[in-house]
């Protein structure tokens, strides 16, 4: 239960997160269905691109913990329900009156996929490895900041100790990644084979992973709680469109987020209905078209925000989405009380944007149609994901606008590997993507200034003392009213100054099988661990 914020490839990622589910489906799916759960059949799950590593301290998308969540496990989790923290390898837990230490009692009959037993040393030994300035962590750095001890009292009791109070942090000890420290102690731990390989205590093992077409993963028969029914999960990577709806169409894809386009016109014949159902739902996420402010351009507030005018968002929603989401204006959850619904966006106004760019002294001084400042034309590269389809689409209709008066934008598509590494070296004038967020939110991870550098979240550069003061003054504020109020001031801030151009909350779309059974759509998503196939629906051998 690692609740930091995820990289999401824009817009066609399935999303796990706080939802309101609108479903086009029959009941023959959930949990009413009279059927008794019985054990076989594969899950075949479609990603759109494979993580660049499984190792869950070192990952950093979305992509590598949708297939880690049932691999690794943490001490607590979220109850698929209620969203209350519970008991997952810890039993029981206890804090301390002035919230500063915590003390786990860790269960005594776990043990890793390999046989090995799970003891205190292991959750030492990952908290070692997050705070290690060698370990390539800083999305998980940010927040173990204020952690100024873990220690092992004996083999299944661990104590956190805080140097000051932070309103989430049962979470974030409780929902610390735990890796073995039998495994990762031996080599290079950012590159570690395990990062290929992961060995963990959770209710599916890793079986194999073949680069650029799948991961594979088979029920742990040797687990500790209650064992799933599927006997296999296959996370299948296709990161064409087109392929992958064809494919689905073939029945070689159980689970997959639909594109607006082939939620709304691709996936509504007779033949598609009968064989899936359909689930939209919004998630904690938001996407976002980021302007890296150590670029000359976008270094300065007016031309980030002429950016954002030259955006017909609502136009996008439109047209693009469909409809299947919301335009949004700051970095809290939509449906969430830290959203500040009072602050409105930025309209559709390219002559409000020419205004901001004349002013901001970039006009073309010499005839020949590019605008320029300081003997610098303006122009840049806009980075997407491959397969982002439509991020694609939001791009060129920006670079067509803003062609119009002066500004020169190349777009990029680059292998999710490539691309996840230009950010951490911020290699990168403009980029566009989402963030998948957690229950409850911190904006120190993506805003703090502390996190610009080194491979940190910020990778726009957003620096401001106020957002800062801001930000820590909300992480020892345990009264959530008040945290509100400072956040609110914050979202302010950042909207003023349009680090991001922000675009939407979009809901996920996702298609599921019918002849899966007790399947349903919790405030945190879907769970397969649940699911069962009857025996005469079941598709595939155990072998």
């Amino acid at each position: 239960m690692k609740r930091v914020l995820f990289l999401l490839l824009c817009f066609i990622a399935i999303s796990c997160g706080q939802s309101e589910e609108k479903s086009v489906s029959s009941d023959t799916n959930k949990k009413s269905d009279s059927a008794t759960p019985v054990n076989g059949d594969w899950l075949i799950y479609h990603m759109a691109s494979e993580p660049g590593t499984l190792n869950p301290i070192t990952a950093t998308d979305a992509y590598e913990s949708r297939i880690n969540r049932n691999i690794y496990e943490t001490l607590v989790d979220r109850d698929n329900e209620t969203l209350e923290l519970i008991p997952l390898l810890a039993e029981s837990w206890e804090i301390s009156d002035d919230k500063l230490s915590f003390v786990f009692y860790l269960k005594k009959n776990v043990k890793w996929h390999d046989g090995t037993p799970f003891t205190s040393k292991d959750v030492v030994y990952s908290y070692e490895r997050i705070i290690d300035p060698k370990v390539d962590a800083p999305h998980l750095k940010s927040y173990y900041n204020d952690v100024k001890s873990v220690e092992a009292l004996d083999d299944y009791t661990v104590k956190f100790v805080y140097s000051k109070p932070y309103f989430l942090a049962l979470e974030f000890c409780g929902g610390m990644p735990i890796i073995p420290k039998h495994i990762f102690e031996n080599g290079d731990f950012n590159k570690h084979t395990a990062g290929r390989s992961p060995v963990g205590t959770g209710p599916y093992k890793f079986i194999e992973w073949k680069t650029g077409s799948e991961i594979v993963l088979e029920k742990n028969n040797d687990y500790w709680g209650t064992k799933p029914n599927i006997e296999k999960v296959v996370f299948k990577v296709i990161n064409d469109e087109t392929v992958k709806f064809q494919v689905m169409k073939n029945g070689d894809i159980d689970v997959a987020g639909l594109t607006p386009v082939q939620w709304d016109k691709q996936s509504a014949s007779e033949a598609f209905k009968k064989n899936y159902n359909k689930h939209a739902y919004f998630t904690p996420n938001y996407s976002f078209i980021g302007w890296n402010q150590k670029k000359s351009f976008f270094s300065d507030k007016m031309v980030r925000r002429a950016m954002t005018h030259f955006l017909d968002r609502e136009l996008v929603l439109e047209k693009i989405l469909l409809d299947l989401g919301t335009v949004v204006t700051s970095p809290f959850f939509l449906k969430s009380p830290e959203y500040p619904k009072y602050i409105k966006s930025f309209e559709y106004s390219p002559e409000k944007a020419v205004a901001l760019l004349d002013e901001a002294g970039w006009i073309d001084s010499d005839g020949d149609s590019i605008r320029d400042k300081d003997g610098e034309k303006f122009e840049f590269e806009f980075l997407i994901p491959n397969g982002s389809e439509t991020g694609e689409k939001i791009a060129t209709i920006l670079k067509e606008e803003i062609k119009k008066h002066g500004i020169v934008m190349n777009i990029r598509k680059t292998e999710w590997a490539v691309f996840t590494d230009r950010l951490q070296q911020r290699k990168f004038d403009a980029v566009t993507l989402a963030w998948s967020m957690g229950v409850e939110s911190d904006p120190y991870q993506i805003w703090s200034s502390t996190q610009a550098e080194n491979k940190g979240s910020n990778f726009i550069g957003f620096k401001n003392k106020r957002a800062d003061e801001l930000i820590n003054a909300a992480r020892v504020e345990f009264d959530r009213d008040k945290r509100i109020k400072l956040y609110n001031e914050f979202a302010e801030i950042v909207h003023e100054e349009q680090p991001y151009t922000f675009l939407f909350c979009r809901q996920s779309t996702v298609a599921i099988n019918k002849r899966f059974r007790d399947v349903n759509i919790y405030p945190l998503g879907i769970d397969y661990t649940e699911w069962f196939v009857p025996e005469n629906l079941q598709k595939y051998s155990a072998n």
